[in-house]
């Protein structure tokens, strides 16, 4: 199996997978998870993540132009890096905008950090930070369940249904009607209890407790599902009508909306990049549209980016499914498949995961998502979720060796089955089980391969392994035959660590401008082609596992 890939290898508590432009380990799609705490809540901005752990702690990485990951500077920081000032605190909520961060903490207290050029830190000014400041409209007794931000612009949902938006108006994307906007909290009411909010770049959504959605902001490309009629004072939140059964969430992304009913999921607005999920000849969308796709799955949480669009199905299968524009690798679908999806595409790597949560950016995507429980419940495959982009692979293939010890039952349905059975076994086995023909650019990229392509031997490989600041550890795939391992004298060793780490530090450590962090974080290696002399070279866990054999 390919490094980082065997179940063992991911604890109970699961990973963050991570996808696209996310700044994390040079962009490659990786996964890492914390030694002695874990992974409760993601955040995607357009292109810096926010993450909370269950202990409290909040973690940044990401683009930092504008001081959004409150780390008191404005570099890129490509690891999680734990935000020192709020370790006192236990951090709840999280929401990353365009180009800032807002998050709330357990003892009643609202912070935000970041790009502030419309007033979406809510701090009464429009100077950005670079560290979280408080904002003192929301004191103790206020006690804020849901956060959202858009492209500058925030909002903040209470427990007794009360929604306060602050930020740019320039569109009406916070509802305050002929207002340019706002640099402190404002009430958005709609006359009755919102549960629900969402931001996209230049509209927003609400849900209220009685099933009802609103929308307002820039109505372009449908993207509000309002009628012609309807469009003239989207300055504030309209009804949005005709939507059968309650709806119970919603998502916004930069063009379009994805709300979630008691029975199915609708789209509307942009879908040039196949982010509404209706097709290939569906480009836009004024009136909410169901999405066939859904109409025998139970989802339960939906989530959009900038133009991409993310679902996960109900706890018994827990699958992701992901469409849209695949730009950057971000829907999660293989290294090497950076295309458009225009319908729902099931994300077969976590076929072997229970998968929790997921939150898409402007570029990239994270994921959480835990190990599959022995003796849990079968995953059921519908027929199309196996579909072209998988090249007619065999369902054996995807879904692993089901008569191996250790793995969980997987159930197919009776068509599947059927359509396995009828299956010449190596009909397109041959695709499968060997590397395409080393040419051109290809080289360059890395592959993901099934087990089966990797070699009886091995080349031997010397990784090299360099410092970063803030006691993170890369091991990075050797570009030469003669790379090794220096020590500080200079002489070569070899390294017995396995995988990308963040040291330990001491609760005294200081690192310059990336704050402190001291949880150890694991993360995958990439297998990847040599250009040079058209070699494999894999991970350092494989290579070890390689030695043992040959000995």
């Amino acid at each position: 199996k390919m490094a980082g890939e065997a179940e063992d290898e991911i604890p109970e508590s699961g990973a963050v997978f991570t996808f696209g432009k996310s700044k994390f380990a040079d962009n490659v799609p990786s996964k890492f998870w914390l030694k002695n705490d874990k992974a409760k809540q993601i955040s995607c901005g357009d292109e810096h993540t926010a993450l909370i752990t269950e202990n409290g702690k909040l973690y940044m990485f990401g683009s930092n132009n504008w001081g959004q990951l409150g780390l008191g500077t404005k570099s890129t920081v490509n690891k999680p890096t734990c935000v020192k000032a709020l370790k006192s605190e236990k951090v709840k909520l999280a929401a990353c905008g365009r180009n800032h961060t807002i998050v709330y903490t357990a003892q009643g207290k609202l912070y935000s950090t970041g790009g502030n050029n419309e007033g979406q830190l809510g701090l009464g000014d429009f100077e950005e930070r670079t560290t979280f400041h408080q904002l003192d409209f929301f004191n103790t007794e206020t006690r804020v369940k849901m956060l959202a931000a858009g492209s500058n612009m925030s909002a903040a949902l209470t427990e007794e249904g009360k929604l306060f938006m602050w930020g740019d108006n320039s569109e009406g994307q916070i509802g305050l009607a002929n207002k340019n906007g706002a640099c402190v909290p404002q009430e958005v009411s709609v006359g009755k209890p919102v549960v629900w909010v969402s931001c996209g770049y230049y509209h927003s959504a609400l849900v209220t407790a009685d099933g009802q959605l609103f929308t307002f902001g820039e109505s372009d490309h449908g993207k509000l599902g309002l009628p012609p009629q309807h469009l003239n004072n989207t300055r504030v939140p309209q009804l949005v009508q005709g939507i059968p059964g309650r709806v119970t969430q919603v998502a916004c992304g930069g063009g379009h909306t994805v709300i979630l009913t008691d029975g199915d999921l609708y789209t509307f607005g942009l879908g040039q990049f196949g982010q509404l999920g209706h097709g290939t000849f569906t480009f836009e969308t004024s009136v909410p549209r169901a999405v066939e796709y859904f109409r025998e799955r139970k989802v339960r949480l939906v989530v959009c980016g900038e133009n991409h669009t993310a679902v996960i199905t109900a706890l018994g299968n827990g699958l992701l499914y992901t469409f849209g524009d695949g730009r950057h690798g971000k829907l999660g679908l293989g290294e090497e498949n950076f295309t458009n999806q225009f319908k729902p595409t099931l994300c077969t790597r976590f076929l072997k995961y229970l998968v929790q949560s997921v939150s898409c950016g402007g570029c990239h995507m994270l994921v959480l998502a835990v190990p599959r429980p022995k003796g849990s419940e079968p995953v059921i495959l519908q027929e199309d979720d196996l579909n072209e982009n998988y090249l007619e692979k065999s369902y054996t293939e995807l879904l692993g060796d089901t008569s191996a010890s250790g793995t969980f039952r997987r159930t197919l349905s009776a068509r599947v089955r059927r359509r396995e059975r009828e299956r010449s076994p190596d009909q397109f086995g041959i695709m499968f089980r060997t590397l395409p023909p080393p040419r051109g650019n290809f080289l360059n990229s890395s592959l993901p391969v099934p087990s089966q392509t990797v070699p009886a031997r091995l080349p031997s490989l010397n990784l090299p392994d360099s410092r970063v600041p803030n006691g993170i550890h890369h091991k990075k795939v050797a570009e030469t035959s003669n790379s090794c391992i220096k020590d500080k004298s200079g002489n070569a060793q070899r390294s017995e660590d396995k995988g990308w780490a963040v040291e330990d530090l001491d609760e005294n450590d200081s690192v310059k401008g990336l704050g402190n962090t001291t949880d150890l974080l694991n993360m995958t290696h990439v297998m990847q082609m040599n250009p040079s002399d058209q070699t494999l070279t894999l991970s350092p866990v494989q290579k070890e596992k390689q030695q043992r054999e040959d000995t």
